[in-house]
């Protein structure tokens, strides 16, 4: 496995962010690489005896996207950690396409997580963030004691028509490249009558973008404030060059939309134990969120220990609802977990 790794000194001065890193060494899946193993970063604020809060973030993000909500969560006596998925943030970058994978994202953070002996957690989970979050609580259950999840899910299609699938499948195939505006058009509004096809535009068009304009994709999907230009410049830090970008690229292709997707057997497996999960789990979703609106529905109405709990949903906020509604976000968080402490 050939590894990129993002020069420290991109990562100096980047505004709201002067947390300290921390680092482990996880597994690479390959036994190749620096001894076999990949670095993943992350941050770690508050009482070191504090209840940790994980804050796990999604596709093209990276902790940055934290910095408003990890100084409320610590100042409130609990323990924030957000780390950076393989491939984003002050993390290794494996450089294929075929290096990516839900499965060694999965099993990269389980290795993360249980080297540094994290228990008692509460999951936050957004984007990304949530798909494999979710996949941790499911695979660890007696690490976590409760869950926030906002502007995510954990996808199982089972009833995708296999005409569905072939239209999809044939779309993302066609040698006729989607153009930015194009996707964009598509992905803000969604057709409910073929949501694969919907957020195919998505896939194909991150996948054939050699060089995806990662910050101003982010910058694009927050609403209720405007990012500086130092903001925006912040999250272009992890990628050096296109040839960094490989993790932002191929992860989009990994979300599971279609039956016959790789993925689909461990996510039905993990919701069984979401089915008989009895501990807290919240939503917190955005109203404006085209991408996941209608997901806090499904997780209500399937896990029981989202019964009797104060699900939110935030006005505004967009897709990023951590850069628009940062502070509300965190403030939820806070009040959830101190009030099952």
């Amino acid at each position: 496995m050939e590894i990129k790794r993002t020069p420290d000194d991109r990562f100096e001065n980047l505004p709201g962010y002067s947390f300290a890193p921390h680092y482990t060494e996880v597994p690479d899946g390959e036994g190749g690489g620096d001894g076999g193993t990949l670095r993943v970063h992350h941050v770690d604020e508050g009482p070191r005896d504090g209840t940790p809060v994980l804050l796990m973030h999604g596709q093209p993000t990276w902790s940055y996207l934290y910095r408003h909500m990890i100084p409320i969560i610590a100042q409130a006596g609990l323990r924030a950690i957000a780390p950076d998925l393989v491939g984003f943030g002050r993390s290794d970058k494996p450089s294929r396409r075929e290096d990516f994978s839900y499965q060694r994202q999965v099993d990269w953070m389980n290795a993360w997580l249980r080297a540094n002996d994290f228990s008692g957690a509460t999951l936050v989970g957004q984007d990304w963030g949530g798909l494999i979050g979710l996949r941790m609580v499911a695979e660890n259950p007696e690490r976590f004691a409760s869950v926030v999840i906002a502007n995510s899910g954990l996808p199982a299609p089972v009833d995708v028509s296999e005409e569905r699938a072939e239209h999809v499948r044939k779309f993302r195939a066609d040698p006729k490249p989607v153009a930015m505006e194009e996707m964009m058009q598509n992905i803000s509004n969604p057709n409910p009558e073929f949501p694969e096809r919907t957020f195919a535009y998505w896939q194909k068009w991150t996948w054939e973008t050699e060089d995806p304009p990662v910050s101003l994709l982010i910058a694009g999907s927050v609403d209720g404030r405007t990012l500086t230009p130092e903001e925006v410049a912040a999250y272009e830090a992890p990628f050096p060059d296109p040839s960094f970008k490989m993790g932002p690229r191929a992860m989009p292709s990994q979300v599971p939309t279609l039956s016959d997707d790789p993925s689909l057997p461990a996510n039905l497996e993990a919701w069984k134990v979401f089915e008989q999960w009895e501990k807290p789990f919240l939503c917190a979703f955005s109203d404006n969120d085209p991408v996941t609106a209608g997901a806090d529905a499904v997780l209500q109405a399937r896990i029981p220990g989202t019964k009797g709990q104060p699900h939110t949903t935030i006005q505004g906020g967009g897709h990023f609802l951590q850069e628009g509604r940062g502070e509300e976000l965190a403030n939820i968080v806070v009040d959830f977990v101190k009030a099952d402490v």
